[in-house]
């Protein structure tokens, strides 16, 4: 009998640590919904407030694929920058990143992805563009990591539409000025089939 329990007892604190999350944080004044868009075949999320400087997290189900955009009080409900992700991918890790695709002009939703405990690797930018997040479809930019918790920041930062041209400076000394570090960085990346659920394709 107490040999049972006790397993009853790991197996509930397994499911516990495996259980899927995504948080959000607030970095500024605006109150925001965060809206999920399924892959086919898996299950709509109810849209989650996020309050001005605010913190909030939501459970999500077992191998769920899918993405999410943010959308600040009175605006229109239109995707932007997308977080996307896959809990429970190839060899049951997780992929994400920031994908800039639908509307690379929405500096003010989804800035930043990370897993929860690590931190590392991130994907997106607090100031757009960036190299570090998906603009063409073929881009290799996907993260991994074994975390099932991931965390996004929004806001946070002046909306970049008057500094374009710092942006695009920094972006291009970044990626330009050490070959190595930049083929070691596209190395650790994957492609988007990964976070799509579609990789790899046997």
């Amino acid at each position: 009998m107490q040999l049972s329990k006790t397993l009853s007892l790991l197996a509930a604190a397994t499911i516990t640590l495996a259980q899927n999350r995504l948080t959000f944080i607030s970095q500024d004044e605006l109150h925001r919904t965060i809206y999920f868009t399924p892959s086919d075949g898996y299950k709509w999320l109810d849209p989650v407030r996020v309050g001005a400087w605010r913190e909030v997290s939501t459970s999500v189900p077992q191998g769920w694929v899918g993405n999410y955009y943010s959308i600040t009080d009175g605006k229109h409900n239109k995707p932007g920058m997308l977080g996307e992700v896959t809990f429970q991918g190839w060899e049951g890790k997780t992929y994400f990143d920031v994908s800039a695709i639908v509307d690379e002009k929405d500096h003010n939703g989804v800035k930043v992805m990370y897993p929860a405990v690590a931190k590392e690797p991130r994907s997106g930018c607090e100031k757009f563009p960036c190299p570090n997040a998906y603009y063409e479809p073929n881009d290799k930019q996907t993260k991994v990591t074994h975390e099932c918790h991931i965390v996004t920041t929004l806001g946070g930062t002046k909306d970049d539409s008057d500094s374009d041209s710092d942006s695009d400076s920094d972006w291009d000394s970044d990626s330009d000025s050490d070959g190595e570090h930049k083929k070691r960085s596209v190395d650790e990346n994957y492609p988007r089939e990964a976070v799509l659920g579609l990789w790899p394709q046997i």
